[in-house]
């Protein structure tokens, strides 16, 4: 299949996430049992990519420092930007909800302001402007329709889901190219999905796992079909095109969302959703577009 297919679905695919975790609270249950499920029907496959990517030939072996990294980046990256993203979801629309989270290239640009002392120049000043101007115009619509408290709620829960998820990619930048996306990836949401598990056998809430049939099928969806598929043909695409033009094409996620929020939830699409998604957009596309200084070999 073409690189630039698979990008597109997997981004659909994962974008398509938040809607399916809104149709999950339908059911008597909190976030932290919706993400159980989603990490526990995710987990097999996670384990048989691990396996297989580790067997490859020339896969590099993974030293004991690099394990840290890897153990880490997990906890960070997708554990604690899943529960985050999971609680915030409870507030928030899911069109919200990925505008949100898509400001995290922005957020990359920030932490590496203050603490790796990068230069931050005037077009990346002007694309944070665009980006989170774009941000506060989509909150000001969800505003209108959902409890001030909540929404707002909400939404600081999706942006530390998102700083969390930049923090992963600015720990993970020297890993994926030895590792390997896929297998990284791989190893990651597999940490991840023990200390969810963990999570739950200490928090989590034992009577919230007995629910109606229906609810097994979306999580199981949920779990393989917005997680693991997306992750494989996500890191298949990159593999065939570049992560440049996969992050170009990945782009359609924030408006992806925002019609199937409106097809299976029933949520509302103003003229100023779309305005803030496009104001998002064109600041992270100013971002990702920005050249980077050239590496001398040492």
């Amino acid at each position: 299949m073409n690189g630039a297919i698979l990008v597109l679905i997997g981004a659909i695919l994962f974008s398509a996430k938040a809607v399916v975790v809104k149709l999950t609270y339908q059911f008597p249950l909190g976030a932290v049992t919706s993400l159980f499920f989603r990490m526990l029907f995710a987990f097999p496959f996670l384990v048989w990519i691990a396996y297989r990517e580790e067997k490859k030939e020339g896969a590099t072996r993974i030293e004991r420092k690099e394990w840290i990294s890897v153990i880490s980046m997990g906890i960070v990256g997708y554990y604690l930007a899943s529960l985050f993203d999971f609680v915030g979801l409870q507030y928030i629309t899911a069109g919200l909800e990925r505008i949100i989270l898509f400001v995290y290239p922005t957020l990359v640009v920030v932490l590496s302001f203050f603490f790796l002392k990068t230069k931050i120049h005037f077009k990346e000043i002007f694309s944070l402007l665009l980006t989170y101007t774009g941000v506060g115009i989509a909150y000001s619509q969800d505003l209108k329709v959902g409890e001030t408290k909540d929404v707002t709620l909400g939404a600081f829960f999706i942006l530390l889901s998102a700083l969390t998820y930049a923090i992963y990619l600015m720990g993970s930048g020297k890993m994926i190219p030895r590792l390997g996306a896929k297998r990284y990836t791989a190893y990651a949401l597999a940490i991840s999905s023990l200390v969810v598990f963990l999570h739950f056998a200490l928090f989590g809430r034992y009577e919230e796992l007995i629910q109606p049939f229906e609810f097994y099928i979306l999580a199981f969806f949920m779990g393989t079909v917005n997680t693991v598929l997306p992750a494989i043909f996500v890191s298949e695409g990159i593999e065939r095109v570049g992560s440049k033009a996969a992050a170009i094409i990945g782009s359609v996620g924030p408006m992806s969302t925002l019609f199937l929020a409106y097809w299976f939830l029933g949520e509302t699409i103003t003229f100023f959703h779309i305005i803030g998604t496009v104001f998002v957009l064109s600041g992270v596309f100013l971002i990702g577009n920005q050249k980077k200084p050239k590496q001398i070999a040492t």
